[in-house]
């Protein structure tokens, strides 16, 4: 894939189709529905009856093509299109809005809106245990926009004060993790507890990690459960204190809440959890270039079916 906007995989269905398949099937076409990689096994069909880019499958009898079992299924975009996309939104380190999109692509705001969805589900990543011997991971939490519900009761089951609503209540919840000089994972939590923060820290985190938080309460028994907790007091202004720090998670919450305010400007609370996925991703490919990142985005695009009725219900 070339960086430059003209190039041929963004002007041109057919090349587009062939470079998609060279990044999902490097070795040769493999079959979606019955798994089958047998080169002397699967044809490609050719003729007036058949449009370019379609297999069989002499296993399963089954037609296919690039697209089938991807988040690219059964979408009359043209490919060009979807790989064009997928490069914007890789490359804008802040993201892209959906009317950005709509005008770029020359299609309405409904179907880029859609294809935004689309590629953040492929760009959702599923990691394995973070951290381990010697390792540091940092972790913070931090709160963004409205819910959609507001509370009646504060985070401590009181009721509001006559002043009205304050800290963390009715806000929405993200609990970041950052393991040091390495990858971002976030998840959107109905409520940020000690509870739900050890959940997540025990799920994703090696015992054997050094964890690194700052003074908040929800971290002080979950912390006693790793290998060494550290915490930084941010109310005495203190931010670092030789390596132990929380920077990396709050830069990447920089970066997130800038793109979420400048960018997006708004979001349904339902589908948060897939935007936090796309500014993971773009974190955790921070050291490629714009057309490797793109690149790994299509490479993730298998075994991820998304329709328009799925978005529109998602509960996060």
């Amino acid at each position: 894939m070339s960086a430059d906007l003209n190039a041929a995989i963004f002007q041109d269905a057919d090349k587009a189709r062939e470079r998609l398949e060279a990044i999902r099937w490097p070795n040769g076409a493999i079959c979606p529905h019955c798994g089958n990689c047998e080169p002397t096994k699967i044809k490609a069909l050719e003729g007036k009856a058949h449009r370019p880019g379609v297999y069989q499958c002499a296993e399963c009898r089954q037609q296919f093509t690039v697209t089938v079992g991807t988040v690219f299924e059964r979408s009359k975009i043209p490919l060009n299109k979807w790989l064009l996309a997928t490069y914007l939104l890789s490359s804008s380190k802040k993201g892209m809005s959906s009317h950005q999109l709509h005008r770029m692509l020359g299609v309405t705001y409904k179907t880029a809106w859609f294809m935004t969805h689309r590629i953040r589900e492929a760009m959702a990543t599923k990691g394995g245990i973070m951290g381990g011997p010697g390792g540091i991971v940092e972790a913070d939490e931090t709160y963004f926009g409205k819910t959609d519900i507001q509370p009646k009761v504060n985070t401590r089951g009181e009721p509001f004060a006559k002043g009205g609503k304050s800290g963390p209540s009715g806000k929405r919840a993200v609990v970041s993790l950052v393991e040091r000089g390495g990858n971002v994972r976030s998840f959107h939590v109905k409520s940020a507890t000690a509870s739900t923060v050890r959940d997540i820290l025990v799920r994703n985190v090696s015992r054997e990690t050094r964890l690194h938080t700052d003074e908040s309460r929800l971290y002080t028994e979950t912390g006693r459960e790793f290998a060494q907790h550290e915490t930084i007091n941010h109310s005495a202004k203190e931010y670092a204190r030789g390596d132990v720090t929380t920077n990396s998670v709050e830069g990447f919450f920089s970066i997130f809440k800038r793109g979420m305010k400048g960018i997006y400007q708004h979001c349904g609370e339902a589908h948060l959890q897939r935007y936090l996925s796309e500014f993971d991703f773009r974190y955790n490919a921070r050291k490629i270039s714009d057309v490797e990142r793109a690149e790994r985005a299509l490479s993730q695009i298998e075994g991820k079916r998304l329709t328009y009725r799925r978005i529109g219900e998602a509960a996060i």
